[in-house]
């Protein structure tokens, strides 16, 4: 008896490790696949990532490619379905319901047609130049692939122009007051001379590694392209946008007004946050937040001895010469004189930092009037460029000084750059993971980091203080301004004027930040949302741990993993908590 029970044992183990190689096999095939299928429809993305196989290729963008997209997407998702998750290891079931819930993700958006509103006002066809920003680009091989995309411009303007037709058609337009911003954006490629063009920039200063004739060579053969095919193509779009296109734009701004618009932002804004709020929920939050910050600005504005009111104290800070530089190069010095402060104290607030250095350069002047303050570019994956902060020096009499430091340190250390980076060197994550990520994680880490300004010996100066307060001021704002165009009904002016009210942003960078918001909807949630749920877990630590608590060892936790979604985020710390010995309290932040 006690033997034959050994052997059912035996038995049942042996079952077991079958089932668990059988699937775990199954699901690492899947992965590889479908990275493949990404990198191979993703082309750009790929040759961002340091994947040199597509480099001469731009994605297939017709509406036929967009709904084969979606099927491939359908199956990947019924074969993670056809997995069964608890054969895998636990580590396995995390990166299961990752993938699973990304896949879902894009499934559930597809209906809402999303793509055929093709044209933003923040870039895109119209400044497809700038896509060699974030290219490699000091090979002979590389300007060779570089000219074989150039000659497939023309055929990206016709899809994009036969996908924003059917938009007009169908009644997906985007709004009138973005569309206004493209024509300037188009005149830029409509030039006379190809060696005007913006696509011959790169052409202009070829490297010294390459031959003399063959500089000669790519230079002619650039020229012939943007004469006879580029500049053609894009006289046809701005002919198309500014005879229909336009004309048709909506006059609306929230998503609301577009077939079944608030069931599509309800969606969005589950899948910017990675939770179940509704944008009720979420612009209630706002309100309150707006209160709660509006309480501290004001101890900053009394601790000055300011005569005045709140909105007095707001006219004086975006009006005062003293606030800001009358030239680009001063400005741009400034933020790199902060980056240069801030890095060499990171160590003490972090035990691991990535390898991976970053640049700070300024937003290329097509762009910088119709973008925002500032963005972040990831590195190549294969080290071949680094991370980017990307800074605007377009008017810097409208950019304040006392941003300066909170920028930088969502934008690049500790913020966006230290975690991207971070997270592309986790070699021992798919590849999904190393390289996408969760925008309420990724952004809510960034609004995090900008309260660490403190533990840097940032925020000294008082103006310096308010800024800080202004930035956290500026994302409870979009909580409420964001639901309120795409959910509640609000015009593009009370947007405007309730960010005026309460926020100390110059008035450029405000109805810049309202218009993409409009533009993309929901996003801008992700930043409060995930700030909060960050917060909450370190006091939850702070308080569990007491003397014991370590701040290095949170941060290294909260990042080991990636990006998550909260939820996740929530389950992985409480673990870590429970691991590294803390005490049981009641805690009021626990839902």
């Amino acid at each position: 008896m006690k033997t034959s029970g050994i052997l059912l044992a035996v038995l049942l183990w042996s079952v077991s490790s079958a089932s668990y190689a059988d699937a775990s096999s199954a699901f690492a095939t899947l992965l590889d696949e479908h990275w493949e299928w990404r990198m191979a429809s993703s082309p750009v993305m790929a040759s961002a990532l340091g994947d040199r196989r597509y480099n001469d290729q731009w994605p297939d963008s017709s509406l036929n490619a967009v709904e084969q997209r979606h099927t491939d997407t359908r199956d990947f998702l019924r074969r993670v379905y056809a997995i069964d998750r608890s054969a895998l290891a636990a580590d396995e079931q995390l990166n299961y319901e990752l993938f699973r819930r990304q896949l879902q993700d894009d499934v559930d958006a597809h209906p809402f047609n999303g793509h055929l509103m093709p044209l933003s006002h923040r870039g895109g066809i119209q400044s497809l130049n700038n896509v060699t920003n974030q290219l490699r680009l000091s090979t002979l091989e590389d300007f060779e692939d570089w000219l074989a995309r150039l000659g497939q411009v023309d055929d990206l303007i016709d899809d994009t122009i036969s996908i924003a037709e059917r938009g007009r058609k169908t009644g997906y337009m985007p709004p009138k007051t973005l569309m206004q911003r493209v024509p300037d954006q188009l005149k830029l490629q409509v030039v006379e001379y190809a060696t005007d063009s913006p696509f011959f920039e790169v052409f202009e200063s070829l490297p010294d590694s390459i031959s003399a004739s063959d500089r000669e060579r790519l230079r002619s053969a650039a020229s012939e392209i943007i004469e006879d095919e580029l500049l053609p193509a894009y006289r046809k779009l701005d002919k198309y946008f500014n005879t229909r296109y336009l004309p048709a734009a909506r006059d609306s701004v929230g998503l609301a007004a577009l077939p079944n618009g608030s069931a599509w932002y309800e969606h969005l804004t589950r899948s910017f946050t990675t939770t179940r709020m509704t944008p009720d929920d979420i612009h209630r939050l706002g309100l309150d937040e707006v209160r709660r910050i509006r309480d501290e600005m004001q101890e900053v504005i009394d601790q000055l001895g300011f005569e005045g009111g709140f909105q007095d104290f707001l006219v004086f800070l975006r009006t005062d010469p003293q606030f800001y530089f009358d030239n680009p190069e001063d400005l741009h010095q400034a933020y790199l004189a902060t980056c240069k402060r801030i890095d060499p104290e990171l160590v003490n607030l972090f035990g691991i930092l990535p390898r991976m250095p970053y640049g700070v350069k300024a937003i290329p002047d097509s762009i910088a009037p119709d973008t925002t303050t500032a963005y972040y570019s990831r590195p190549a994956a294969d080290g071949s460029r680094a991370g980017i902060y990307w800074v605007n020096l377009y008017r810097p009499e409208v950019r304040p000084k006392y941003e300066i430091e909170v920028l930088s340190v969502h934008e690049a250390m500790p913020g966006h750059h230290l975690q991207i980076a971070l997270q592309q060197e986790l070699g021992n994550m798919p590849n999904f993971r190393r390289f996408l990520g969760f925008t309420a994680f990724v952004e809510g880490w960034g609004l995090y980091s900008e309260r660490l300004g403190y533990d840097l010996g940032l925020y000294k100066d008082p103006y310096s203080r308010f800024g800080q307060l202004t930035y956290d001021m500026w994302r409870a704002v979009r909580l409420v301004v964001d639901t309120g165009m795409h959910y509640k009904g609000w015009t593009r002016q009370q947007a405007i004027d309730f960010f005026k009210d309460n926020a100390a942003k110059a008035e450029h960078d405000i109805v810049n930040e309202i218009d993409r918001y409009i533009g993309y909807p929901g996003q801008a949630l992700a930043y409060k949302i995930g700030q909060l749920k960050m917060l909450t877990l370190r006091e939850r630590a702070e308080r569990q741990l007491g003397e014991d608590f370590d701040i290095r060892a949170f941060h290294d936790e909260l990042l080991g993993a990636g990006a998550l979604p909260l939820d996740l985020l929530e389950q992985r710390m409480d673990a870590w908590l429970t691991t590294v010995g803390a005490r049981p309290v009641d805690d009021p932040h626990r839902p």
